[in-house]
């Protein structure tokens, strides 16, 4: 078995459809509506977990009862591989858009069970393991949705607009962070403080059915109309997966880990850093922080058209270097007292953000041929999550603990930034085999 990460097998066939510009669009919707759902779904927690954790893991001390309620947001993510290999041979196999339409579902029914649990109060220790099988559930499904939506879209694209028509699925995820940002905040300012502790925090994740059954209908009309097969029955193994894509797996995950840890820092992070270091007001963050998100992820579009023009690679060093000056500068603003100074440098520090998504989203299906495509890049994008994507929070007050420094988690962006450059050096001078063979006719 070739351990080539770029051989395509003789005998695979042809890719389905063709990359029209009109495909390309509804695929991009396909993906991005989806990816903004299992976003809002995926990130309500972490908005809320300055209310969870004492209801689910209550202490004495407030921050033991916050960090342990941040392991489990972290503990979502040890069933994304699982999750992403599952649906990704699948996908891989059988069809991309099937299994799209399926992490959906599986994503909605998790986060609105979790707003029906009952709590430590009721139900003891039962509540919280329960709150952590339900996070379980969303780990595995969101483990295929960005590899599987970064897919579909990158298949449907031209060559010449990779980026443009990728940029939908971060920019629908970043929005998801945002929609959910909004969510909170204004359930805070309807029900008041005393009434969010108590039962308002289950109201954004019940809001998540309504929204998913929405997500599904459009997914699965544009999915049904695409066609969008896997390998046309090929059996695909892990194992062959792993043989042929041992080392663009180890690159995506390298992108992987800076793409996550840098976002994740700021879209579940930075709020609770200025709510519980900083003493800024609840509802003010989760403006500031909706307001922050919503303007990334719309910049993400334009970012996209950049990135064609640059080539992806060079987009991401942008966003990298980017982190690299600002972050440090940044939190340092945050804690001057001035929520508007505060807003200010979150916004500096997230314009990066959108550099560094859509080059993940868009750059990493390249580095896989079709038949692994799936799989390799949930394998690589998954294990860059769980190293410095869901621990990034819990990563950040432990840090902060350690050192009683309010600028530590400066220094794991730019660590995880450092790493980001060398990964994309390495991409940018190794073989990319989605845009070769999206450049053969006969793979379109």
């Amino acid at each position: 078995m070739s351990t080539d990460a770029t051989a395509v097998p003789a005998d695979l066939p042809p890719a389905t459809g063709t990359t029209s510009p009109r495909r390309a669009r509804r695929a991009a919707i396909a993906g991005g509506v989806g990816t903004l759902i299992e976003g809002y779904d995926f990130s309500s927690y972490g908005y809320l977990a300055v209310f969870v954790a004492p209801l689910f893991f209550p202490n004495d001390d407030p921050v033991v009862s916050l960090l342990l309620a941040l392991l489990v947001f972290a503990g979502a993510y040890l069933a994304r591989p699982l999750g992403g290999i599952v649906f990704g041979l699948l996908g891989d196999r059988i069809d991309r858009g099937r299994v799209l339409v399926a992490t959906i579902i599986c994503m909605g029914v998790a986060t609105a069970l979790i707003g029906l649990l009952p709590t430590y109060e009721n139900i003891g220790v039962t509540a919280s393991v329960l709150l952590i099988v339900l996070r379980l559930a969303q780990g595995f499904s969101v483990g295929a949705e960005v590899a599987g939506a970064a897919t579909f879209v990158s298949e449907a694209a031209p060559n010449r607009f990779k980026s443009r028509y990728g940029a939908f699925n971060p920019a629908g995820a970043t929005g998801g962070f945002a929609l959910a940002a909004a969510v909170t905040g204004t359930t805070n300012a309807i029900v008041g403080a005393d009434a969010m502790a108590e039962w308002g925090w289950r109201v954004p994740f019940l809001l998540s059915l309504p929204l998913t059954v929405v997500a599904f209908l459009i997914r699965r009309q544009i999915t049904r109309e695409a066609h969008p097969v896997g390998s046309a029955g090929r059996t695909t193994s892990l194992l062959t997966v792993i043989a042929q894509g041992w080392l663009p797996i180890l690159k995506g995950a390298a992108l992987a880990a800076a793409v996550n840890g840098t976002a994740y820092f700021g879209l579940t992070y930075v709020s609770i850093h200025l709510i519980q270091r900083l003493d800024y007001p609840k509802t003010a963050v989760f403006w500031v922080t909706t307001g922050v998100v919503a303007i990334a992820a719309l910049l993400m579009l334009p970012v996209g058209r950049l990135g064609d023009r640059i080539d992806l690679p060079r987009l991401g060093m942008i966003g990298m270097v980017g982190y690299l000056a600002l972050t440090w500068v940044g939190m340092w603003a945050m804690g001057q007292g001035s929520l508007t100074l505060a807003a200010a440098a979150f916004l500096l520090i997230m314009v990066n953000t959108s550099f560094l998504q859509v080059t993940g989203y868009s750059l990493s299906p390249e580095l896989f041929p079709r038949a692994i495509r799936f799989t390799g890049m949930s394998l690589g994008w998954n294990i860059g999550v769980i190293l410095a994507g869901g621990t990034a929070p819990a990563l950040c007050v432990w840090l902060i603990e350690v050192t009683g420094s309010n600028l530590a988690p400066a220094y794991f962006v730019m660590g995880v930034s450092v790493i980001g450059l060398l990964a994309l050096v390495a991409i940018e001078r190794g073989p990319r085999p989605g845009r070769a063979e999206a450049e053969e006719p006969s793979r379109t």
